[in-house]
């Protein structure tokens, strides 16, 4: 009943804050990039915890449960590229948006490369709806496991209650709602998911008993269990098959076009990049406690969080914990469905069928939007087709490949041109959509999507636009 009463109150706060922002909206532009006018707290805040869904609450910590800190190196080079991408994306998106009046990641590419066919913004804007449903599907499944978990309700109601809360907040607030939304709870899990095992730690007898339950199941416990040439590779697969991927999430890259003044992009990444530290630490002692705790394993090991707070903190805590956990998932879902939304608004409603479409107009196909992506996503969440650890990594490898390549690219070199961009989105999504079909390895190590993806995605871009360019000189040639 605490866990409950708290849940409730939680939900109070958050629709408040939504409604307060739906008065405040007045076009588009409003709804999908608040008028880029967020400070750097908000866009900091909103970046990190936009980023990090159930996946850090959750699918993380199952994986240092399983494998042991060694899997850690998936979250250090989450940091490492997270603040690449605050160095050499942020300031410049930043800007170029503006100047190319972008609201969305898609229209960007379009305007950069001056596509009057609509090929560019058709194709990106299928790329996102594709792996965005799947990304939120995973929040879904988050949330339907924390329902039925901590409240004990069926884990359809779980996803649906979920589906409810995010859909909701997103319709009336939109961006603004989302940023302050992000802000608030991105401090609130932080100090949970650090207070559980600075709690828990000392209880337990320090790090001591942890480490001796990692031997017992035979768990490395050292980043570098040796430096043979199979461990490196390993540890460079599993850093950059996840670090790569920030370079290409919209749901991130729109936080950076929405900042107020560019100068202030390095205290946000300040704030962003030591947020993440302290969350994704906090989230790696979760997983070790699990080890000591759960010794014979647990028949969902994605539940190792859910069990430690069920079986070591009292209710009120676990209610905290409770809305921690939905804070985590529903920050992310609520940035990817209003991606979509916004994409779906601008790149296919107003591209291909309303281009004299007024600014209220938009905002409505926006609203109308959340809740059509949203209703894709509960449909795969239902039939619980994965895990949420592969559901993340499926979606996120497909995003990044699909736009992190071409993005660098375009911001730093004027001679790619819109047939580079064409083939560098499809050729990075369809690698990342059916490499996992093949599973090709090395050294008996699965080569993750991301690599092959962002290379060939890459390749795909210079290489059309040198047969292309080649093709356009020939015929002007010739014309003479």
């Amino acid at each position: 009943m605490t866990e409950l009463l708290i849940f409730i109150i939680y939900l109070g706060g958050l629709f408040a804050i939504a409604i307060w922002n739906w008065l405040k909206q007045k076009s588009d532009s409003d709804f999908i990039l608040g008028g880029r006018s967020l400070n750097f707290w908000l866009t900091a805040l909103s970046a990190h915890a936009s980023d990090m869904s159930s996946w850090l609450f959750l699918a993380y910590p199952s994986v240092i449960f399983l494998f042991g800190p060694f899997q850690a190196w998936a979250g250090i080079g989450l940091t490492v590229m997270m603040y690449l991408n605050w160095q050499f994306i942020a300031p410049r998106i930043r800007t170029i948006s503006e100047q190319t009046d972008s609201l969305t990641l898609n229209a960007y590419f379009e305007n950069r490369f001056a596509d009057s066919s609509g090929s560019i913004r058709t194709v990106s804007a299928l790329m996102s709806l594709v792996f965005f449903i799947i990304y939120i599907s995973s929040g879904l499944v988050g949330l339907g496991l924390l329902v039925e978990a901590l409240l004990g309700y069926h884990y359809f109601w779980g996803i649906s209650i979920g589906l409810l809360i995010v859909v909701a907040y997103v319709f009336l607030g939109g961006y603004t709602a989302v940023a302050w939304i992000d802000l608030i709870q991105g401090f609130f899990l932080l100090g949970v998911i650090i207070f559980i095992p600075a709690y828990l730690i000392p209880k337990l007898g320090g790090m001591g008993p942890i480490v001796q339950a990692m031997h017992e199941n035979k768990l490395s416990t050292s980043l570098f269990p040796d430096f043979s040439a199979r461990t490196l590779l390993e540890i460079f697969f599993i850093a950059f098959g996840w670090g790569l991927g920030y370079f290409g999430q919209p749901h991130i890259i729109t936080k950076f076009m929405g900042i107020k003044k560019v100068g202030d992009i390095n205290k946000a990444k300040i704030v962003g990049i030591s947020w993440q530290i302290l969350a994704l630490g906090g989230a790696t002692f979760l997983g070790l406690i699990g080890i000591y705790l759960f010794q014979k394993g647990l028949d969902n090991p994605e539940r190792v969080v859910l069990d430690i707070v069920q079986q070591t903190l009292p209710g009120v805590v676990t209610g905290l914990v409770l809305c921690a956990i939905l804070a985590a998932t529903t920050n992310v879902m609520a940035a990817q469905i209003l991606v979509v939304a916004s994409s779906l608004a601008e790149d296919f409603y107003k591209r291909l069928f309303r281009k004299t479409a007024s600014s209220k107009e938009l905002l409505w196909i926006s609203r109308f939007g959340v809740i059509f992506t949203g209703l894709l996503a509960f449909i795969i969440a239902f039939f619980k087709v994965s895990t949420i650890y592969q559901l993340v990594l499926y979606a996120w490898t497909g995003l990044g490949c699909s736009f992190g390549p071409l993005l660098l690219i375009s911001l730093y070199s004027k001679s790619v041109n819109k047939y580079g961009a064409f083939y560098g989105i499809f050729i990075g999504g369809i690698t990342a959509a059916f490499w996992y079909a093949f599973s090709p390895k090395i050294m008996g190590l699965a080569i993750p999507a991301m690599i092959p993806g962002f290379l060939l995605s890459s390749l795909a871009i210079l290489l059309a636009t040198l047969i292309t360019r080649k093709k356009e000189i020939s015929n002007e040639n010739t014309a003479y």
